[in-house]
């Protein structure tokens, strides 16, 4: 045990690596910070389990198996190293966080881990908390083993309070338990307390300051998240996940320039590693902070760029989500209506994309007056919905809804139902202030708030387009079309 009490810190530096990643890897950066796990295999092996733990700090999934695995043929005897081989495939913050493709991968490495032993009843515990996820060959795995995974990671850090790895991964399983339809951001304000104070006393270390963003994620905590997104692309310089990560707290913000040079570096570094899920990752928040900047031209290009790109794994979520949604934000943002009611309808992506490409159609069909073919989208996002709520995942079916009801609100809007379009506007921008956005995405491709402000304002209803859209700009600071809807609600109000 005494092994796990000394905090012997190490500096880990990367090799250049050429080699392409998977989707989910964020490749193997040049730097990643300063890592300490102390293990009972042979203390050859340490220097390189540290590095294997950093490398899952930022996410770098394949690195940090190959990682492993290199530890685990070098000592057979070494049960940790097949703990960070299932590691490796438990993404507890992505979609989805245990994948149908390696969930028995990691099953067998866990049982492999469990099989070899340990003298320590700390990695014991490691151990036995990972098999909770492992529960079976299912995708629910994940849904019905993290409530568990969480309390046993949190018991065990309870216990080791003076191991740092031990408060982090505890920290890091509250924010992938916590649900988004939470608003008072509970887990998220446990993990910061736990994790604040450590950064203090560990500087250098990847993982704090990248789970402190993850917690100040969403409006009413994103003011506190700046020193640490100020401070993870330092850390972990060469790692794309870390020049990228900042940008959430600098959306959250308004902070726009910030966001594009964060995003700039994130998309150049991903590009030279192969990591096409976080290039277009990048190049989704690239697009949304130009157009809130009135950079119009620059947000073009990265669409002809996604446009051009070669074939890709559109079933991998981050890639699906960010290739889909990138031409649709460029053509609703700047309400080219006709170019919404093209938007195709992607290929082998999960419902809850599909669901974007049709609302933006439905948008587009609507707010040009082809209301028939507009209520044709709304079938097919209620279809989508009942698939999505059949399949168990709640939070995409309340945001399909969602989605639905900004249609038909605006199907109400083009047949002169004035009030019915408001009621229906207004349902959807409650509905969506009560949920939090996932990690995947900047925010809805136009909040519901700020749409209610423009369809009172196109109803010459501007003192209460004022009122929606000062609302809309609290939850998402600086959006230009709140910003620009609101100058002119306040500007009618005042002739009113």
């Amino acid at each position: 045990m005494a092994r796990f009490l000394t905090i012997v810190w190490m500096s880990i530096v990367v090799c250049r690596s050429a080699v392409a990643q998977e989707a989910h890897d964020h490749g193997a950066p040049e730097k990643l910070g300063t890592v300490s796990f102390p293990i009972s295999c042979r203390p050859a092996e340490q220097a390189q389990f540290n590095r294997g733990v950093a490398l899952l700090h930022s996410f770098a999934y394949a690195a940090a198996a190959r990682t492993f695995q290199a530890v685990a043929e070098d000592d057979a005897k070494c049960a940790m190293a097949h703990w960070g081989i299932a590691m490796s495939y438990f993404h507890q913050l992505w979609e989805p966080r245990i994948s149908a493709a390696t969930v028995s991968v990691g099953k067998q490495e866990i049982e492999r881990a469990r099989m070899i032993g340990s003298s320590s009843a700390f990695e014991r515990r490691l151990i036995d908390a990972l098999a909770l996820i492992y529960v079976n060959d299912s995708e629910l795995a994940y849904a019905t083993g993290a409530p568990q995974y969480e309390r046993a990671m949190c018991d065990l850090s309870a216990d080791e309070r003076r191991n740092v790895e031990a408060q982090v991964f505890c920290a890091l399983a509250l924010l992938g338990d916590a649900s988004p339809m939470d608003r008072t951001h509970g887990k998220q304000k446990t993990a910061a307390a736990m994790l604040e104070p450590l950064w203090r006393a560990y500087p250098e270390h990847p993982g704090i300051p990248h789970y402190l963003i993850h917690a100040y994620d969403n409006e009413e905590l994103a003011q506190q998240g700046l020193p640490a997104a100020r401070a993870y692309s330092r850390i972990a310089p060469s790692a794309p996940h870390a020049l990228h990560m900042p940008s959430h707290i600098f959306t959250r913000l308004g902070l726009w320039q910030d966001s594009i040079d964060s995003n700039l570096a994130a998309r150049k570094a991903a590009h030279q590693q192969g990591d096409i899920g976080e290039e277009l990752h990048a190049m989704d928040y690239l697009v949304y902070a130009y157009l809130q900047s009135g950079r119009d031209a620059e947000a073009a290009e990265l669409v002809r760029e996604v446009h051009n790109m070669p074939a890709r794994s559109s079933s991998d979520f981050k890639i699906g989500y960010a290739a889909t949604a990138i031409p649709i934000r460029y053509a609703v943002e700047r309400g080219q209506w006709e170019d919404a009611t093209a938007i195709p309808e992607p290929v082998g992506v999960p419902p809850h994309v599909i669901a974007i490409a049709a609302w933006a159609r439905g948008i587009g069909l609507a707010r040009s007056g082809q209301l028939e073919r507009a209520q044709t989208e709304v079938t097919r996002l209620r279809n989508l919905e009942e698939q999505l709520q059949a399949a168990g995942n709640q939070y995409w079916a309340t945001q399909t809804s969602i989605l639905a009801r900004e249609v038909r609100a605006w199907l109400s809007e083009g047949a002169k139902r004035r009030d019915e379009a408001v009621r229906l506007m207004r349902a959807a921008a409650d509905d969506e202030d009560a949920v939090e956005k996932l990690p995947v995405t900047p925010g809805p491709i136009v909040p519901a708030r700020e749409q209610l402000g423009s369809l009172l304002l196109q109803q010459d209803r501007a003192c209460l387009a004022r009122k929606e859209f000062t609302k809309a700009l609290e939850l998402a600071p600086g959006r230009r079309g709140a910003i620009q809807g609101l100058a002119r609600a306040v500007e009618l109000c005042k002739a009113d």
